[in-house]
């Protein structure tokens, strides 16, 4: 039984980017206890963004959002890439990373990514949108926060 289905009738869970780098992913990395704890870790590598949905839900509401955790996988052991390959496809960044801001000081980055159903380079686009937020540190290794979005209609989700 998923340990968030008891929320009140109406609860939102709706935070900003900031609010997802500057509580969450902080506290996420430092090991520090999250209040309320919304966010699930997932390895995002062994699940398809379609398998999501039921994972990740808060409460009985239909939901076009849904929040996880996540490490990131590098491609090669000591090398720099990050592997985004699951078994049925693959997450592809597109466009230019977002910086996040808190009080005019650079807190964290916001990357987009699209699932592609296959094999690179010839993968189907799918409707899947992807953020992954990152921490502005020196640290290797930090757990990312994902927010997933399906678009149908409109939907969003999110290292």
């Amino acid at each position: 039984m998923n340990t968030f289905s008891q929320v009140p009738p109406g609860f939102r869970f709706h935070p900003t980017d900031e609010e997802l780098v500057d509580y969450y992913l902080r506290k996420k990395v430092a090991s520090k206890r999250i209040e309320i704890d919304f966010i699930k870790d997932v390895d995002l590598y062994k699940i398809e963004p379609w398998d999501l949905q039921e994972l990740c839900k808060i409460g009985n509401e239909e939901q076009s959002e849904w929040y996880f955790f996540s490490h990131k996988d590098k491609k090669y052991p000591t090398g720099t890439r990050t592997n985004r390959a699951t078994k049925a496809g693959f997450w592809k960044a597109t466009g230019r990373d977002k910086a996040i801001y808190l009080r005019h000081s650079l807190i964290g980055m916001r990357k987009t990514l699209v699932f592609y159903k296959g094999r690179a380079p010839n993968g189907q686009k799918s409707d899947w949108i992807m953020h992954e937020y990152r921490l502005e540190t020196n640290e290797n290794g930090t757990p990312q926060v994902y927010i997933c979005i399906d678009s149908n209609p409109y939907v969003i989700f999110n290292s």
